[in-house]
């Protein structure tokens, strides 16, 4: 018996013994985080920071590599066919916890991910060109009465949490205008400013275009006022009582991950989001720290995709 257990265990050992090292030498490469949107936007400068930080937190490498398109899941997609080995780790917006019950998606967001942390939110702006017409929402909402259809307005990605906010917004305001769909606020913005559309809902990204006077923000989506822009005013006080969209977010890996890995992520990333460069970044953007640990990000999750069902189904979208 106890030469058959010995056999047992000499068998074993070997398929336990690497994964073992493995999580104890993590990480000992670069470890890559995957961006949903192209460079320039809010999510691009926070991520990159981030990144930053982590380097420095890890001792190695921490990337990121942009992914923009698919409305905004195409990190997810990504992520959710890795090697759950701890290297590649994606950012998880909210679509891609709402597209799986709009269209047919590679991954499944409850079963396919590993949560790691929650990080933060975003401030979104309605912008128009410093020379537009329209000074506040009303002038918009105005025009867009006079020109049914022929006012453009711009968002992060078809499906995504602007462009439903956008409808519902219109929808609310009695107007019908024509709702252009970009990869990301690095693309509307270079829209938005050379005329081909006249609005667009943004991140906080191009606060310094606005503080130069050369965007115009109509409105925030914030609960309060914005610090960087106090004289702007949310939706809320334009009569839009339960509007406050921020889009929430965080990190995740592939499901299967080890636990020893997730942890030692967990520690990395959180020392980075507390980093002084990395709070001054999202100081600038005016997004909040928003920390979650494994457990209560996975529980965030998890409602989240139960909220976002029953939304897709009150607005009549699932596919």
């Amino acid at each position: 018996m106890n030469r058959r257990k010995l056999l047992l265990a000499s068998l074993a050992a070997p398929a336990i013994a690497p994964n073992l090292a493995a999580a104890q030498s993590f990480p000992n490469r670069p470890i890559t985080l995957l961006v949903p949107f192209p460079p320039g936007g809010a999510t691009d400068i926070q991520m990159r920071s981030f990144a930053e930080a982590a380097t420095r937190a890890f001792g190695v490498n921490v990337l990121t590599e942009n992914r923009p398109g698919a409305g905004a899941t195409l990190s997810a997609s990504t992520v959710a066919r890795a090697r759950p080995d701890g290297y590649t780790i994606a950012q998880f917006p909210l679509p891609a916890m709402r597209l799986p019950f709009m269209q047919r998606m590679p991954f499944n967001p409850r079963t396919d991910f590993t949560p790691i942390m929650h990080l933060t939110g975003y401030l979104f702006i309605m912008c128009v060109r410093g020379d537009s017409p329209y000074r506040t929402w009303a002038d918009l909402v105005a025009d867009a009465r006079r020109r049914p259809g022929e006012v453009r307005i711009g968002n992060t990605g078809a499906n995504g949490t602007p462009h439903l906010a956008n409808i519902d917004l219109a929808t609310r305001s009695n107007i019908e205008v024509t709702h252009v769909p970009f990869r990301g606020e690095g693309d509307a913005i270079p829209a938005l400013l050379g005329g081909h559309i006249e609005a667009t809902a943004s991140g906080s990204g191009p606060i310094q275009l606005i503080t130069e006077g050369r965007l115009r923000a109509l409105n925030v989506w914030t609960r309060e006022r914005s610090r960087r822009l106090p004289d702007v005013p949310t939706l809320i006080e334009l009569g839009f009582q339960d509007m406050v969209v921020t889009s929430p977010y965080g990190l995740v890996g592939p499901a299967g991950m080890d636990p020893e890995i997730v942890a030692r992520l967990h520690q990395g990333f959180r020392t980075a989001l507390n980093d002084p460069a990395h709070l001054a970044t999202l100081e600038r953007l005016d997004m909040p720290v928003e920390y979650l640990n494994p457990a209560d990000y996975a529980a965030f999750i998890a409602r989240t995709i139960q909220e976002e069902e029953a939304r897709v189904d009150r607005l009549g979208l699932r596919g």
